[in-house]
């Protein structure tokens, strides 16, 4: 397991920089805020990362360029341009009074406000950030929480019995699945991969390794924490939790357990619901506004759900004409689920689990969001349930009479 966790942690020397998205800058001056930085100072180490990562990509591309690889490297002049494009945008804000909250005012204050409710993930950062720098930081961040990702689907496997050569497997499915890939980009998204295993792990504690309390506190924790990087998806993974367990009762399967679980998942739901309206949180309708208006660029919608429903509908026809195109990822979700429901109890609560991707997709149809990130969370089924299929094609194998060669003198007689 180790020798996984340090083989992906020094592949990923690979690419230091250029994994950030245009989000990321709002995490980077919330955490540099919350180290104590001002505002101008958090916005010029922030502007000066994120420019630094387009030249990098720009020298780059420019290298492999058949008619501009030998033209001078556009780095400098990729930087300047950024910085200086950035550096408006900022001082034309501050100027405007946009001063309040932790983050740098890189965009419209109604759109900023959807990322001051996130303070999970730049906490996180602090401390790298504060001990390697920017840089170096921001990329040993990525590299725990993705590191730490493949170790809980190790976790998960062996809770629920599957040989170490499997569970192993499972792991490198992590890091080599677009789990891996997402998960060390500075976003929220390795947190939520992380915290969601962490859940799926106290559900399989609770159910096979009849360790009740001490599962159902880290479904627990994994929701309080889920409601720290982004609240939705801490009522996504309750409510899908608790409809996971509800079918399994009505179904007769599943004790004391499943019960139990159903309850901590209502508890959480409920629990994000109350406490985002206690804390004047922005809600489903301004995230929706947000969506289609182009994060508040454009004037408001007037029939926001009309136009939410109608786009909702044309992406899922695209979203699937894609995925017969290129069916990788509906093929790996076949045989995730597949595995999953060899273990009927356990695998409804994994389905469930990672059911929040889709859930967290449908709330976004947008096909233009950095080739699939919010999604991810569905590759969690294929993660965890490809080796518990694995699992049984082994056991079958081995059950299975030795076939060897026929003996000689018994096919002389």
């Amino acid at each position: 397991m180790l020798v996984l966790a340090a083989v992906f942690a020094v592949l990923q020397l690979a690419n230091i920089a250029g994994r950030d998205t245009p989000d990321t800058k709002n995490y980077l001056s919330y955490a540099l805020s919350l180290r104590g930085d001002g505002k101008r100072e958090a916005a010029a180490v922030t502007i000066d990362y994120a420019c630094a990562g387009r030249a990098s990509i720009a020298r780059r591309n420019q290298s492999v360029d058949v008619i501009r690889f030998r033209a001078p490297s556009p780095t400098r002049r990729v930087e300047e341009s950024c910085r200086a494009a950035e550096w408006r945008g900022v001082e034309a804000r501050l100027r405007a009074g946009q001063t309040g909250g932790h983050t740098v005012p890189f965009m419209p204050e109604r759109f900023m406000r959807i990322f001051e409710v996130r303070p999970g993930y730049p906490a996180f950062l602090v401390p790298f950030l504060t001990v390697f720098g920017m840089k170096w930081g921001v990329w040993a961040a990525g590299v725990v929480i993705t590191v730490a990702g493949g170790v809980l689907v190790y976790l998960i496997l062996r809770t629920l019995s599957v040989p170490v050569p499997l569970a192993l497997t499972g792991q490198a499915l992590y890091y080599v699945l677009p789990c891996g890939t997402t998960a060390m980009r500075p976003m929220t998204e390795g947190l939520l991969l992380a915290a969601t295993l962490v859940a799926v792990w106290g559900c399989a504690l609770v159910l096979h390794a009849h360790r009740l309390r001490s599962g159902l506190a880290l479904i627990g924790g994994s929701l309080l924490a889920l409601f720290s990087v982004k609240h939705s998806q801490a009522l996504f993974l309750g409510l899908c939790l608790a409809g996971a367990g509800a079918v399994l009762l009505a179904r007769r399967r599943g004790g004391r357990g499943v019960g139990a679980i159903v309850a901590v998942g209502l508890a959480g739901a409920l629990g994000t619901v109350l406490l985002a309206r206690a804390l004047r949180y922005p809600s489903e309708s301004e995230s929706l506004q947000d969506l289609l208006t182009g994060h508040f660029t454009r004037p408001d919608r007037t029939r926001p759900w009309r136009e939410f429903l109608h786009l909702e509908f044309t992406f899922w026809v695209e979203w699937l004409r894609r995925q017969l195109w290129e069916p990788l990822f509906v093929a790996a979700l076949a045989a995730g689920a597949w595995g999953a429901l060899r273990r009927p109890v356990f695998g409804a609560f994994l389905v469930a689990a990672a059911g929040t991707g889709i859930l967290t997709q449908a709330a976004h149809p947008d096909i233009t969001i950095w080739g699939g990130r919010l999604i991810v969370l569905a590759w969690l089924l294929p993660v965890v349930g490809v080796p518990l299929l694995l699992e049984r094609v082994a056991r079958e194998r081995v059950l299975l009479p030795a076939q060897g060669p026929p003996d000689r003198a018994h096919s002389l007689r």
